[in-house]
């Protein structure tokens, strides 16, 4: 008796991979952009402006730092996720719902390529 083996052909995995490389460049381009803006210590000016403003300026500069860095952190995590996806295709695994076992949607993955939850399996965690 053969287990028969759920998973998407050579062909989607090539292409799925080709998707997420792509990802990864991209990704790792917004990270860079975002790293840069706040390790950028430019103070705009301001020295010559009234105490009040600088106050709010650098109150506002360190908000903005914090949602910088909170948005590498988000952007690391999604290029980790991306490159777990890559090892999932080299394992033949990718696009199989952790969950469920069943194929993930193409349309899905193709829009979150790295998914590991099919849509059905995702509606359960509600």
């Amino acid at each position: 008796m053969s287990e028969n083996i759920v998973r998407y052909s050579d062909k989607d995995l090539a292409e799925f991979k080709a998707i997420i490389e792509e990802k990864i460049h991209q990704a790792k381009t917004d990270l860079e952009l975002i790293e840069s803006t706040f390790k950028n210590d430019s103070n705009n000016g301001t020295d010559d402006t009234s105490p009040t403003f600088k106050a709010f300026e650098e109150g506002s500069e360190t908000m903005s730092k914090e949602a910088n860095v909170q948005l590498a952190i988000r952007q690391e995590k999604f290029i980790r996720d991306l490159k777990n996806a890559l090892l999932r295709i080299e394992n033949k695994t990718y696009g199989v719902c952790r969950v469920t076992g069943k194929l993930i949607q193409k349309e899905r993955l193709k829009l979150v390529p790295h998914a590991t939850l099919s849509i059905e399996a995702k509606k359960q965690q509600y």
